[in-house]
């Protein structure tokens, strides 16, 4: 498993849409990257000027809807994930 530095987080992308709305099955070309995702992993939190740590607004667990482009995709153990850091998230999903 990956353990994030600072104040990123591993989310675990929500799965795409297969079909539309209509029945019609979608190409890969045409599915949205998806915005929302699980927060499965959570770093120590930003280090600030002072030596401390700020808290995480976020914890694993949570749903959360982040920045389209935000992040840095990546595959582990054939899962893919999305790497980014604790301000590219938008909201929590309650």
């Amino acid at each position: 498993m990956l353990r994030p530095l600072g104040d990123r987080v591993v989310i675990k992308p929500s799965p795409e849409e297969e079909v539309s709305k209509g029945g019609i099955v979608l190409p890969d070309t045409a599915k949205k990257k998806p915005q929302e995702g699980k927060i499965i992993a959570v770093g120590n939190g930003k280090l600030l000027e002072n030596g401390t740590r700020a808290s995480m607004s976020v914890k694993k667990g949570d749903v959360v809807v982040y920045s389209k482009y935000g992040g840095t995709e990546i595959t582990v153990g054939g899962e893919e994930l999305v790497i980014m850091e604790e301000d590219q998230i938008l909201a929590i999903k309650e």
